[in-house]
């Protein structure tokens, strides 16, 4: 080993002493199940909340439709959107998404890590006070780092209170204030209170609300818009975004706002600008989806089910969990006893992974359940008995 690696390998030792050390798995996938180490063990660590994913009905269904119509979906845009990357189906799906919440406009991006790590910076500058809840996002921090000379102040985990006093004390030394969090938080699967957010908002006209719905889109709301649906408030937040790589089983992001925001991030917003357009045929297959989300309200209810009985059992065996959604954790605590109980539940036929600093904070290590709409009562009579 060359004496100039030594150093990291100095650090990946400390990490395999303290339990956080990582290693890409493999697998291989059969719906809910995943084959790991000659194995067949029920995903529990997907989020592929809806099982839509490797639903072949809907797949074959979409391959009939795209032979019949003849349409051109090349496997690569070969190009930025502000080039030649930008094709019919892109405007096809922004105008759909914009109808479907009520809004005036859509951006389609290529991740959720490029909508997040690309919004921030583009909107702010110098005189932005960015408020941030404790626990968003890796990316959304990043897009806050990202974000130029933005002063930034991360509030306390869904402490409102204490939002509500750093805006009075704030906002006469800036020209805008954002206020960004998660609707359901991707650890603690805790959902954020969006209706006292937007009257939070409404007292201060310098306030702009972000509110990033990738765990909750697909999964909640009537017709499956997200907890913004659900909360009656989707007209209310200024930047509201969403996924489409977890519930609706493709890839890419979104966010619906006024049109003069969607025209300013077209010109300011680098991880637009500068990064090769989604494939058409993966755009095509986003807004076959998406033409159908308000068909999926049965799965939406039987995941429902299957949460509000895990939470339910964790509560009656003593295991209290901040969860409101289907994420739901079972914290334990230090990083070396949790990857004993993840192996532990892969010994019972459950694949779940144990989630470790610097993912959470020291001490919160957990089995994070991420539940789907495929599994059955039966697998979860298997799975509460396990427990």
């Amino acid at each position: 080993m060359r004496a100039i690696y030594e150093k990291y390998a100095e650090e990946l030792d400390a990490l395999k002493v303290s339990g956080n050390l990582r290693e890409l798995p493999s697998g291989q996938h059969d719906g809910k199940w995943i084959i790991s180490s000659g194995n067949r063990l029920l995903n529990l660590s997907s989020n592929d909340y809806l099982g839509l994913a490797s639903n072949m009905e809907l797949l074959h269904e979409f391959h009939d439709r795209v032979q019949s119509s003849g349409e051109q979906l090349p496997m690569s845009s070969s190009s930025s959107r502000l080039l030649t990357g930008n094709f019919r189906v892109y405007d096809t799906l922004e105008e759909r998404l914009a109808a479907m919440y009520g809004r005036e406009s859509a951006l389609v991006l290529s991740s959720g890590y490029h909508m997040n790590t690309g919004i921030l910076p583009a909107i702010c500058d110098r005189n932005t006070l960015i408020l941030a809840d404790k626990l968003v996002h890796a990316s959304l921090i990043d897009g806050i780092r990202l974000s130029g000379g933005a002063r930034c102040i991360r509030y306390r985990h869904q402490d409102y209170s204490q939002l509500e006093k750093l805006i009075e004390k704030e906002h006469s030394d800036c020209d805008r204030i954002i206020i960004v969090t998660e609707s359901i938080f991707s650890m603690d699967g805790d959902t954020a209170p969006l209706q006292r957010l937007v009257e939070i908002k409404r007292r201060c006209d310098k306030v702009m609300l972000y509110v990033d719905e990738a765990h909750a889109v697909g999964v909640r709301g009537e017709r499956g818009l997200g907890l913004a649906e659900e909360c009656g408030c989707i007209g209310d937040i200024d930047l509201l975004c969403g996924t489409f790589g977890k519930a609706l089983a493709s890839v890419g992001a979104y966010v619906i706002c006024d049109s003069i925001i969607k025209e300013y991030l077209v010109n300011r917003m680098r991880t637009l600008i500068f990064t090769t357009a989604m494939p058409p045929v993966n755009v095509a297959w986003t807004l076959f989806v998406m033409e159908r989300l308000h068909s999926f309200k049965d799965r939406r209810e039987r995941l429902l089910r299957h949460s509000e009985r895990l939470r339910k059992v964790l509560h009656d065996k003593g295991s209290e969990t901040p969860s409101a959604s289907h994420i739901i954790p079972l914290i334990i605590g230090p990083a070396t006893d949790t990857v004993i109980k993840a192996e532990d539940m892969r010994r019972k036929g459950f694949y779940v992974l144990p989630i470790r600093p610097p993912t959470v904070p020291e001490g919160t290590s957990r089995l994070r359940f991420s539940l789907t709409a495929d599994i059955t009562d039966e697998d979860m009579d298997r799975l509460c008995d396990s427990l």
